[in-house]
């Protein structure tokens, strides 16, 4: 009975990944086109569809929105009801319908026509009701769906949600959309933590840690116990950043007169460092992952320091 269960649940994968592969195999101009009026389109991407087709329309309306493009999710049903208001002539519409005659849909596609909004159909049959009404038709390739019994809509939704996902990429692409920009969107949980960026959370102004080259070791041991951090830059007369120094330098450089002797000549030369706009989890990854370990880096605007992050802050913010 369990290997039968596997063997059926392998059986329906394998059935999606082949629709997967006939969908890319068969994306056209059509596609071309859908990402291009999008693109230019001065409004928002107003997603709809009508049963298993609007939870694909409601998912590809979060997920376009959350990567740069503006998208709502309007219910085929509802907007019959007054949600055609939501829709102005600057935006685009886009209609997940397998069949390409759902009848909810109807007064949306004629509110289009009536009102010149551009219009896309994503559907298995280009030559439906919907289909001619549609001014780009994004068409799904024959594909057996993986519930062989009832033909339940699997394989297909399963189409739709990858030409959405599909869609969103090509056009944060070209929107030139980067993972800070996410993070402006997405600044909650632990993905959110790994989008922040180093100038977001390190420590600046007077909290930075910083003696100059010509500096007593007492004044660089006062530094960095006021400032809490384990370390302290040296800086030249220009404020850039010439070395680091660290309780393990203190160590190695103990003797008579240790105090009295200058902070360049007992600081390391070449310090690990990030730059302000780099992302956390980069910083994390320097501190923990290259040898040898460190609890403290350095941020740069050029070759001025100008923050500090420490491990705890990453811990702090959830990043770990």
């Amino acid at each position: 009975m369990q290997q039968l269960a596997l063997d059926e649940a392998r059986a329906a994968i394998r059935l999606e990944i082949e629709g997967l592969e006939a969908l890319a195999a068969g994306l056209d101009g059509a596609f071309v086109a859908l990402v291009e009026l999008i693109q230019r389109a001065p409004g928002r991407v107003i997603l709809s569809g009508v049963g298993k087709s609007a939870h694909i329309a409601r998912k590809v309306a979060a997920t376009l929105a959350s990567t740069g493009t503006p998208a709502q999710f309007v219910h085929g049903g509802d907007a019959s009801h007054g949600d055609l208001g939501m829709i102005t002539t600057a935006d685009v519409v886009v209609m997940f319908s397998k069949s390409g005659d759902t009848a909810e849909l109807s007064d949306l596609a004629n509110y289009c026509v009536r009102f010149d909004i551009p219009l896309a159909l994503l559907t298995a049959r280009p030559d439906s009701r919907l289909g001619r009404a549609a001014n780009i038709v994004v068409t799904l390739p024959e594909a057996r769906e993986a519930c062989e019994i009832t033909a339940a809509p699997t394989t297909s939704t399963t189409m739709m949600a990858a030409l959405g996902d599909a869609l969103a990429v090509v056009l944060l692409r070209r929107r030139g959309f980067q993972a800070s920009d996410f993070h402006v969107f997405h600044p909650g949980g632990t993905l959110g933590s790994a989008l922040l960026t180093v100038g977001e959370v390190m420590h600046r102004d007077d909290k930075l840690p910083l003696v100059g080259a010509e500096a007593s070791v007492a004044a660089a041991i006062l530094e960095m116990t006021s400032k809490g951090f384990g370390c302290t830059g040296v800086v030249d007369e220009a404020g850039e950043l010439l070395g680091i120094i660290t309780d393990g330098d203190l160590r190695r450089h103990m003797a008579d007169g240790l105090l009295q002797q200058t902070a360049a000549a007992v600081m390391t030369v070449g310090p690990r460092t990030i730059g302000a706009d780099a992302l956390l989890s980069e910083a994390l990854r320097q501190m923990t992952a290259l040898t040898p370990r460190i609890t403290a880096i350095f941020a740069m605007d050029g070759q001025r320091p100008v923050g500090i992050v420490h491990v705890h802050d990453c811990l702090r913010v959830g990043l770990v």
